[in-house]
């Protein structure tokens, strides 16, 4: 059975405010016609290895679009984000209907706790573990939260650097047990978002990488797959940020322990 994966056609996307690092200048820069064809190319390619269902963008919420931050799935369960910007936080109802519709078990965090979806959780492929960045936009109390709500034990990550201010910027869970990820997150690959990345399978889909990093997933056996996607680098988001994977298992079976970083400093 194929994935399933979440996605957001990107009809009113555009940069009108000032969230992230990325955003700064890019108010009037934006090519609507560009990230269209961007997102239809990634789109495309991810059909090619999972099932995509579409949630209708919602006008008004330019960043419904990047459907990683709606929401962490885990088997039936989908916890619903709590964004801590205002600018994001009318796409909350949206979600929620999709998977009350969809028939999920639909779980919302108190107004109090900041919780950003699987842009800042990211369920391991190899162990039955819960990543969770905190520090920008996820509350460090989310984790506790996390681990009540989705029985699965969670492992906070602080992030220190505001250009990677969801944790699914410079972290990526493989299968296998790989972790593909820049502790320092400043060189060019992290720029790139490299670590943005969707992975099915053995394939790894992205923005962009150096040849040194697609050689380094393919001695680990993955295929690179690359989707150009810089208008949405403008607001701040890749591969990753525009998709959200629907049938996360609640067991997974333990594998051997092979986590390095995929990384270099070319």
């Amino acid at each position: 059975m194929k994935p399933r994966i979440l996605m957001c056609r990107p009809e009113h996307f555009e940069v009108r405010y000032v969230i992230n690092p990325w955003m700064e200048g890019e108010e009037s820069r934006l090519r609507p016609d560009l990230a269209d064809s961007q997102w239809q190319a990634l789109h495309e390619t991810v059909s090619q290895h999972a099932d995509v269902a579409l949630i209708e963008h919602a006008q008004g919420w330019p960043d419904m679009t990047f459907t990683a931050n709606a929401a962490i799935v885990r088997e039936n369960t989908a916890v619903i984000s709590r964004f801590r910007h205002r600018e994001r936080r009318g796409e909350e109802p949206y979600f929620a209907a999709w998977f009350d519709n969809a028939g999920f078990d639909v779980v919302t965090p108190t107004w109090d706790l900041s919780f950003e979806g699987a842009g800042d959780a990211l369920l391991d492929r190899a162990s039955p573990l819960l990543w969770m960045g905190y520090g920008h936009r996820t509350d460090t109390r989310a984790a506790d939260f996390l681990e009540d709500e989705l029985n699965v034990e969670v492992e906070p990550l602080k992030l220190i650097d505001p250009r990677f201010y969801h944790l699914d910027t410079c972290f990526c869970p493989l299968e296998d047990g790989y972790l593909l990820y820049y502790p320092l997150a400043f060189d060019r690959d992290a720029l790139s978002f490299a670590c943005n990345a969707v992975n099915i399978g053995d394939v790894v889909i992205l923005n962009a990488a150096s040849i040194s990093l697609s050689r380094a997933l393919s001695a680990r056996g993955f295929r690179t797959q690359r989707v150009p996607l810089g208008e949405f680098m403008r607001a701040g988001g890749a591969a990753k940020c525009l998709t959200l994977r629907l049938d996360e298992p609640a067991e997974i079976a333990t594998q051997p322990d092979c986590r390095m970083p995929i990384a270099e400093a070319a």
